[in-house]
C-alpha cells in the first residue's frame, strides 16, 4: 500500500483522535508541595517581572539567546529571581551551545528535582528548594566532573558579581 499525503493526514489526525480521547491520560496531580518562603499568585505577580513570572510561578520558558546572563563570565553567584536564594556559583557555568545558561552543579542544598512528564517525554525539572520556582531542566550530557548540564531560563535568576 502506497501513502500520499491524504493517507498521511488521515493517519496523523485519527492517531491524534484516539490520544484525545483517552490514549494519552495525565496521572493524577501530585498534591501541592510546601516551601518555607511562599506568596500569593497576586503577590508573585506584583513582585516579579512579566516573564519571570510565567518562568517561576507557570513553568514557561524563555526564548533560547535572549537572557542577558546567557553571556554573563564574570565572577558571582546566580540566585533565585522569586526568594534571592543562591543557586549557582559562576564557577560551575560552561557554555553549552543551548542558548541558556548552562551550569555542570547547583550550590548545596540551593534547587531540588522532579519528574516532569509534559510535551510527552520525561525530563528532570529544576526548581528552587525554598520557593519552589521553575528553574529549568537538568539533563545527564554536561562535562565534567559531574556529567550533567542544569539548563536554567535566565529569567528566573539574578546574578551578583563578586566572589563565586
Amino acid at each position: 500500500m502506497t501513502f500520499d499525503r491524504r493517507h498521511f493526514l488521515t493517519l496523523a489526525g485519527t492517531g491524534a483522535a484516539t490520544m484525545l480521547v483517552g490514549g494519552c491520560r495525565a496521572a493524577p496531580a501530585a498534591p501541592p508541595e510546601k516551601f518555607e518562603f511562599q506568596l500569593s499568585d497576586a503577590e508573585w505577580r506584583k513582585r516579579l517581572p512579566g516573564l519571570s513570572y510565567q518562568v517561576l510561578r507557570h513553568e514557561a520558558t524563555e526564548t533560547p539567546y535572549t537572557s542577558p546572563l546567557n553571556n554573563e563570565h564574570r565572577a558571582g553567584i546566580f540566585s533565585c529571581k522569586g526568594c534571592a536564594l543562591p543557586l549557582y556559583s559562576s564557577r560551575t557555568k560552561f557554555e553549552s551551545g543551548t542558548g541558556w545558561p548552562s551550569f555542570w552543579a547547583p550550590l548545596p542544598n540551593a534547587v531540588k528535582t522532579r519528574n516532569d512528564s509534559s510535551l510527552g517525554m520525561t525530563r528532570t525539572e529544576v526548581h528552587c528548594r525554598r520557593c519552589g520556582g521553575h528553574l529549568g531542566h537538568v539533563f545527564d550530557d554536561g562535562p565534567k566532573p559531574t556529567g550533567l548540564r542544569y539548563c536554567m531560563n535566565g529569567a528566573a535568576m539574578n546574578f551578583t558579581p563578586g566572589k563565586a
